[in-house]
C-alpha cells in the first residue's frame, strides 16, 4: 500500500538528494584547491642554514609623506628612526604596514624611497606586511605601489620567508580570511608544513590579534578577521615544534602578551601620531606608562634563543634624538614540545523545519 509523504518529510528527503547528488563536485573542486596550495615556503633565503645567527629590525606605522605635513606624523622623529634603524645594520626587516601615509600617491612613496635609503644601500631583506594606510587613496594603485617598492616579495601579498631556523608568514590584511577563503587555506598548509628546521616563526599582519583593555573598548580590536586567524593558527598549536611570534602593529604605541605559549607583539611606533593608552590592563607585559612610545625593535636569533629589545626615543622634542632600552624579553627554542592544544569551535548546525 502507498503512503504519500507528509511535506515537510518530502522537502528533507528532497534536501538529502540534492546533497548527494553535489557532494562529489564540492569533493573535486576541493581536490583542485589543494593541489593549488603550495605548502612550501614562498621563498627560502639559502645563505641561512639551521642555526646560522640573524640580526633582525622590527617596526611599523611610519605614514612617510610630505616632511612639511607634520598632521598624523613625526616627520622629525619618523626620518630619524628610519635612519637608526639603518645605522643597526639588520640583516632583515620585519615591517608591520603603514608605511605610507597615502599609499595610492606616488609622492609619499618617494618620501619613503628618500628616507629609508639606508636600507637599500645595506642591501636589507625588506618584508612587510600590508596596512590600511598602503590602499588609502585608491585601493589597486596603492597594492601596485606596495608591490613596486618592495621588490624582494616578487609581487606577492602574502608569502612566506624561510631563513634557516626562523620563518616569517606575512598575511594580508586586505585580502579574505575567512575559513574557507584562499588566504586561510594557504596560512593553515603553511602551518600544517612547517619545515622541521624552524624553531621560531614570526606571524606579520597590520592590525592586531591580541590588544589591552582600553583598545577593546574604544577601537574595536581585535578585528573579525584578525580574531579568525588567530584561532586558526590556535587550532594548530598542538602539533607546532616552533615558537611564535604574532608581529603586528595599527596601534600607535607597544604592548606585548603572551597567550597560549605565543608571543604577541604591537609595534606601531615608527612616527605616526602617537595613540596614548591611559592604562594597561593586567595582560599587557609591557607595564611602562610614558608616552609617546616612538620606537623599533631588534630581534636577534641565535643558538637557539631569540633575544628581543625594545629601543624607545628617549624624548622626541629633545635637540638631539637617542633611544633607551625599555622592554626586553629571550624566548628558547623547544623542538621536542609543541604546543597547547585549542579545540576546534563547533559550529551551530542548522536545523530542518
Amino acid at each position: 500500500m502507498h503512503l504519500p509523504l507528509r511535506e515537510p518529510l518530502k522537502r528533507r528527503a528532497h534536501i538529502l538528494l540534492v546533497f548527494i547528488s553535489i557532494c562529489p563536485l564540492f569533493l573535486d573542486a576541493s581536490a583542485v584547491r589543494a593541489e593549488k596550495i603550495d605548502v612550501n615556503p614562498t621563498f627560502t633565503i639559502t645563505r641561512y642554514s639551521p642555526g646560522s645567527p640573524i640580526h633582525m629590525v622590527g617596526y611599523g606605522d611610519m605614514r612617510f609623506t610630505d616632511p612639511s605635513v607634520k598632521v598624523g606624523t613625526n616627520p622629525r622623529v619618523r626620518k630619524w628612526l628610519a635612519e637608526r634603524v639603518g645605522e643597526e645594520n639588520p640583516e632583515v626587516l620585519l615591517l608591520t604596514g603603514d608605511m605610507p601615509y597615502i599609499g595610492g600617491t606616488d609622492a609619499d612613496w618617494q618620501v619613503f624611497r628618500d628616507e629609508t635609503a639606508s636600507w637599500r644601500k645595506n642591501q636589507v631583506l625588506q618584508l612587510p606586511t600590508i596596512g590600511n594606510h598602503e590602499v588609502r587613496g585608491g585601493f589597486q594603485q596603492g597594492i601596485a605601489n606596495y608591490l613596486q617598492n618592495f621588490p624582494d616579495i616578487k609581487g606577492h601579498r602574502y608569502y612566506s620567508v624561510l631563513m634557516g631556523s626562523v620563518e616569517v608568514i606575512s598575511l594580508d590584511m586586505t585580502t579574505p580570511s575567512g575559513g574557507t577563503s584562499t588566504q586561510a587555506t594557504w596560512f593553515a598548509a603553511q602551518l600544517d608544513h612547517l619545515p622541521k628546521q624552524v624553531e621560531f616563526l614570526f606571524i606579520l599582519y597590520h592590525t592586531p590579534w591580541v590588544v589591552d583593555e582600553q583598545s577593546k573598548l574604544f577601537t574595536n580590536l581585535p578585528s573579525k578577521e584578525a580574531l579568525t586567524l588567530r584561532h586558526l593558527l590556535e587550532i594548530h598549536l598542538h602539533k607546532m615544534h616552533a615558537k611564535v611570534i604574532v608581529f603586528t602593529g595599527h596601534i600607535h604605541n607597544y604592548e606585548r602578551f603572551e597567550r597560549n605559549g605565543v608571543e604577541y607583539v604591537i609595534s606601531g611606533g615608527g612616527g605616526a601620531e602617537p595613540y596614548p593608552l591611559l592604562f594597561r590592563g593586567p595582560e599587557d607585559l609591557y607595564r611602562d606608562t610614558a608616552f609617546p612610545v616612538y620606537h623599533y625593535l631588534t630581534l636577534d636569533y641565535q643558538s637557539g634563543k631569540l633575544h628581543a629589545v625594545m629601543w624607545k626615543v628617549k624624548d622626541p622634542e629633545a635637540d638631539t634624538l637617542s633611544v633607551e632600552k625599555k622592554d626586553e624579553f629571550t624566548l628558547i627554542a623547544e623542538p621536542n614540545k609543541t604546543g597547547v592544544f585549542i579545540p576546534l569551535k563547533k559550529a551551530a548546525v542548522p536545523r530542518l523545519p
